[in-house]
């Protein structure tokens, strides 16, 4: 039991920071759209990403980890700004937040969220690298403790930002709302592409 709260708060402490795949899940709740997908589809990656970190974490060395995170920092780069400018292009357009949106497929939606989540290399830090670090002198048994208390903490935190937005989306159903929701969605996407590039440009120069 020691081992299982040690995942879960260790787990939500670093789930709580505002990252791209949180906004996503945030947005997508308020919009209504596949919330439980959405929710769903990131909890479990988060879960497999916490016991790869647990249980390989020893075949990764410096220079492996920061290799693979400047490759995933490329391409989260590549996917914020297009997320951006489609966020940009649609702007002008009227958001009804009870309709079914009909015209995005389930298979987008679910292409989307692997997206923020399998091309984001804070995902990665967080599961992987962190966790893994932190847990390799665990013994196996608290290691399985210690990764079902973090996948608690994730799960727990998906579905909750991802219906709480939905049970806040009904009072925010007005063009000009949305249309604050949508700017500050990409401002927040803006710094956080900012953040990624200059981890791009730190890698390279190191």
């Amino acid at each position: 039991m020691e081992f299982l709260l040690l995942g879960f708060f260790t787990s939500l402490s670093l789930i709580l920071a505002i990252g791209a795949q949180n906004i996503f899940v945030i947005e997508q709740g308020l919009k209504k759209q596949y919330t439980f997908i959405v929710c769903f589809v990131c909890s479990i990656s988060d879960c497999f990403l916490i016991f790869v970190g647990i249980f390989l974490f020893y075949f990764f060395d410096q220079y492996f980890t920061s290799t693979i995170e400047l490759i995933f920092n490329i391409l989260l780069l590549l996917f914020l700004v297009y997320f951006i400018y489609s966020k940009i292009k649609l702007k002008s357009k009227r958001i009804d937040l009870n309709q079914n949106f009909k015209k995005i497929s389930l298979i987008g939606i679910i292409f989307k969220t692997f997206g923020f989540t399998y091309l984001n290399p804070h995902v990665y830090s967080d599961t992987v690298f962190f966790l893994g670090n932190f847990s390799k002198n665990f013994l196996f048994n608290d290691k399985i403790m210690f990764g079902i208390g973090a996948s608690i903490a994730s799960t727990f935190f998906f579905f909750f930002i991802g219906y709480a937005s939905s049970y806040f989306s009904k009072y925010l159903n007005s063009k000009k709302i949305w249309n604050t929701i949508n700017w500050i969605i990409i401002f927040l996407m803006s710094i956080i592409t900012l953040y990624v590039l200059r981890e791009i440009i730190y890698s390279i120069n190191l």
